[in-house]
């Protein structure tokens, strides 16, 4: 479960069970200059007295697998990133809600499975956010790679969700001719990369 937070400036953030959070390269007055690249709870306590200092526009991505937090942070990536561990309950939904407000841009990816579909629906809903590496190029890319690898195929499960991001219609048709399902650590190595960029170079596609 992790030991409670500390005032320092940790590396990641993530929502556990518990409802507790990880954060990642956010810069805060609640929190110490950055360095350590450790992953450190946050509660829905502490967001009561959080106090962010971002630049407007500074964009903030989002994971919904701690995997990506925690390669993220391994990499001592210098993009900010959040995860919302599934389904984003109310201490991730209030973080987000705070860095919206702060004039922070979002950018979410999302396991490529109907369930996975519906969360990026509702976070580029709440807060339009930019779709990050989930458009049909990137579920066939992946597909194909899997595919290659000789990569056990996991069938897609659920009721079928429709995406809805802005740039495009998504991976839907393409998901529902392949019928597999792509969780996040299929393309773990590119979303690293992005996170390393730092903020001032081009961001990967869709983020």
């Amino acid at each position: 479960m992790g030991a409670p937070p500390t005032a320092r400036y940790p590396r990641g953030w993530q929502q556990e069970e518990c409802g507790r959070c990880r954060r990642l390269g956010l810069d805060t007055s609640y929190f110490e200059p950055p360095g350590n690249n450790a992953e450190t709870h946050l509660t829905a306590r502490d967001l009561l007295d959080l106090r962010l200092r971002l630049p407007t526009g500074t964009v903030v991505h989002i994971s919904e697998n701690p995997r990506v937090v925690e390669a993220a942070a391994d990499a001592a990536c210098a993009r900010p990133v959040v995860c919302t561990s599934g389904s984003a309950a109310t201490v991730v939904l209030t973080l987000l809600d705070a860095l919206a407000a702060n004039g922070c841009r979002l950018a979410y990816h999302g396991d490529f499975d109907w369930p996975g579909i519906a969360l990026a629906n509702r976070i580029i809903r709440r807060y339009a956010a930019r779709p990050w590496r989930i458009g049909a190029d990137d579920y066939e890319r992946l597909a194909v790679a899997g595919q290659a690898e000789n990569v056990p195929r996991l069938p897609l499960g659920g009721p079928r969700s429709t995406h809805t991001g802005t740039r495009d219609p998504g991976p839907t048709p393409a998901m529902t001719a392949l019928g597999i399902a792509l969780h996040e650590e299929a393309t773990l190595d590119q979303l690293v990369a992005d996170l390393a960029q730092t903020p001032s170079s081009p961001p990967g596609s869709g983020a």
